[in-house]
């Protein structure tokens, strides 16, 4: 399903631009024609190049399994894994950064340094809201700590939530690279973060690249939709269906605020990031009150 929210999102788009716009399908046919490719190797590049992006993709889908899809527990679930989530994600950044570093490059250097220093905003913001959902919850477990906004649902907790899903959006526009943080689209290196760290990677190394990013965003907006739509239905196949739309609804909201905001200039990002974490800090005091 992730590439999906790919298409969804660029189909919103070019329905707000009165276009017709590429296949729902089509990110699936650019990953299929990628691993069908070949590649180009710099001689100067190492190990670290050629497996970087596969580490990022094995860490993303091991923090993937961590995480409950919908109204069912995560597949692997164990106290304190909340701490392993996050630090996956670090770990896939670390090799994404080192692999772009490795190729020598002015470019995907400056991209890779954009990348960890936004990254050292949007981490806080997220362990404040993984903080507000162990108080709420008592528990250090993913799986019940985001099931826990539908256990404990009431007005008393209604305002932290909201201010916590603010919080985590934003932390998923900017972690999965999308406007007003980043643009995936751009094709000039000087205002790029996440597509200069591969400008050289080719053939099946970027569709790996490719389909890792889906996975993260995939991620991400699960763990967001527990804080939106803390709620299940007691049929089974209902639940399933039910966590798809809102899949589905979540990407289509990304594609609105892709066609109704232009792209932040790069200084004025971290104050988006800084208010991220203001959002979910201000959702833990209010637990507390």
């Amino acid at each position: 399903m992730p590439p999906l929210l790919f298409g969804v999102i660029n189909k919103t788009k070019a329905w707000f631009a009165g276009r017709t716009g590429m296949p729902l399908l089509q990110p699936y046919y650019d990953i299929i024609k990628l691993m069908r490719k070949g590649m180009v190797i710099s001689d100067t590049t190492t190990w670290i190049f050629r497996f970087g992006p596969v580490i990022t993709l094995m860490t993303v889908f091991i923090a993937g399994l961590l995480v409950p899809m919908g109204s069912f527990d995560a597949p692997f679930s164990f106290t304190g894994d909340l701490i392993l989530f996050t630090y996956l994600f670090g770990l896939s950044r670390f090799f994404t950064t080192a692999s772009a570093l490795d190729t020598g490059s002015s470019f995907e250097g400056m991209g890779s340094s954009r990348e960890v220093t936004f990254a050292a905003f949007s981490e806080p913001a997220l362990f404040f809201a993984f903080a507000a959902l162990v108080k709420m919850s008592g528990s250090f477990s993913l799986s019940s700590m985001l099931h826990s906004p539908l256990e404990e649902l009431s007005i008393d907790i209604a305002a932290p939530l909201v201010l916590l899903a603010i919080g985590l959006y934003i932390v998923m526009l900017a972690e999965s690279c999308r406007i007003p943080v980043d643009d995936p689209n751009t094709h000039l290196e000087l205002t790029m973060i996440h597509e200069a760290m591969v400008l050289d990677h080719s053939g099946p190394l970027f569709g790996i690249i490719s389909y890792a990013s889906a996975l993260k965003l995939f991620i991400l907006g699960t763990v967001l939709l527990h804080v939106i739509f803390p709620f299940r239905i007691s049929i089974s196949w209902v639940n399933w269906l039910l966590y798809i739309l809102e899949m589905l609804v979540l990407a289509v909201s990304i594609g609105v605020v892709e066609s109704v905001m232009a792209r932040l200039q790069m200084k004025h990002v971290p104050y988006l990031l800084i208010s991220a974490i203001l959002f979910c800090a201000f959702g833990f005091v209010l637990i507390f009150r």
